[in-house]
């Protein structure tokens, strides 16, 4: 998560918000104004009803206000249980019923991996954001390790392979839970009502579960990222944006999150490049020059370290101060190699000044593979 951009998180979460209310449209589509109306009630209740107390959840005041006015009105619309039959027993334990071989190994690898992935990556997001509303500092560790222990013992149980789900932690740390019981009474609660009281479960509308999600995405999406879009750099506002485009068109939270991390690599990779090397003539008469490197050089820069300098000038001797220079990659080092290379043809002598400790490390791995470079033998004589 250290390399995940602040940019790139931002993408996340708004890209996330769109998803969940994309999610919504289907039960808003070829619907009566019943469930328009009751959605645009529930949103109403949502908003509406902090201002006369904050001791309960609005979101739960909904559903109980909908569902009931459902049941008083007996209107003809979706609820729970038409999307399916609700569990009517406890979990039980059951050891799969597969052969215990590397064959099902393989068959279940592709997809144990992919879930591992986004289910890894929404949960670390989703740590990232809590910590930010609730301004405390999480385990990331702790919660990949918790993660994967429940997961095992929730497909032990039947279940299926979960994540952390921010819709509804930003829900829990908004209506006031903060520790580790607010999640374990919902998840308790949650079975209770889905076990033994899923004949009243299957009576709640769709249309107050749609106004609870609308509320989600409205609360998850950052609305203070498109205000900041003219004042943030412009490579910091696209790293965001092509982040919540590819989750959006591919559906796949860990494609946007990949795509947003490596276009923000680029991006520090271009600013980093960016050094300039300085010249001044030390002697009165011009016959020694000094050039002092500033800056990192690796891959992208090496062209232009190369470029910096003037092997036509016709001076007698060159001294390149590496002192405010870093070198990174073999690639630098190389660059480095053809300048003193190239001043050697034109008969000026060259001296390397300023080499520091961790650029000597990699001029010492480039003289491995090349050991009849001028610049390693000159260093291997100091």
């Amino acid at each position: 998560m250290r390399f995940v951009s602040r940019s790139v998180v931002t993408g996340f979460i708004n890209a996330l918000a769109i998803l969940i209310f994309m999610a919504q449209l289907p039960e808003l589509t070829n619907v009566s104004w019943h469930v328009y109306a009751m959605t645009a009630g529930g949103l109403a209740i949502i908003y509406l009803f902090p201002y006369i107390t904050k001791t309960i959840p609005s979101p739960l005041v909904t559903i109980v206000v909908l569902t009931a006015i459902t049941m008083i009105l007996s209107l003809d619309i979706r609820t729970v249980g038409d999307m399916g039959k609700l569990p009517d027993t406890l979990p039980i334990f059951l050891w799969p019923d597969v052969p215990l071989n590397l064959a099902t190994l393989w068959i279940i690898l592709p997809y144990s991996l992919s879930l591992a992935v986004v289910g890894l990556l929404e949960s670390l997001m989703t740590a990232t954001i809590i910590d930010d509303l609730t301004d405390t500092v999480s385990d990331k560790n702790r919660e990949c390790k918790g993660q994967g222990i429940a997961n095992i013992g929730s497909g032990l149980m039947g279940g299926m392979a979960g994540c952390a789900m921010i819709g509804q932690s930003v829900i829990n740390v908004k209506s006031g839970g903060r520790g580790r019981l607010s999640t374990l009474t919902a998840g308790i609660f949650l079975l209770l009502m889905v076990v033994f009281l899923g004949e009243w479960v299957a009576k709640i509308p769709m249309a107050a579960l749609v106004a609870v999600m609308i509320m989600v995405s409205i609360s998850t999406f950052s609305w203070e990222s498109l205000r900041n879009l003219k004042q943030h750099p412009k490579s910091t506002s696209m790293v965001m944006i092509v982040t919540v485009v590819v989750v959006v068109a591919t559906h796949n939270l860990a494609y946007g999150v990949f795509a947003g991390v490596l276009l923000a690599a680029v991006n520090f990779a271009s600013k980093v490049a960016r050094f300039k090397c300085v010249t001044s003539v030390i002697n009165e008469n011009g016959t020694m020059r000094t050039y002092h490197v500033v800056g990192q050089v690796f891959f992208a820069s090496a062209d232009k370290l190369i470029e910096s300098f003037d092997f036509k000038e016709g001076i007698g001797k060159v001294v390149i101060d590496l002192t405010n220079a870093h070198f990174w990659d073999i690639t630098s080092v190389g660059a480095l190699d053809k300048v003193v290379l190239r001043f050697r043809r034109e008969g000026v002598e060259v001296e390397l000044a300023g080499l520091n400790e961790a650029s000597a490390t990699i001029v010492g791995r480039f003289a491995v593979h090349n050991k009849s470079s001028y610049v390693i033998n000159k260093l291997m004589e100091h």
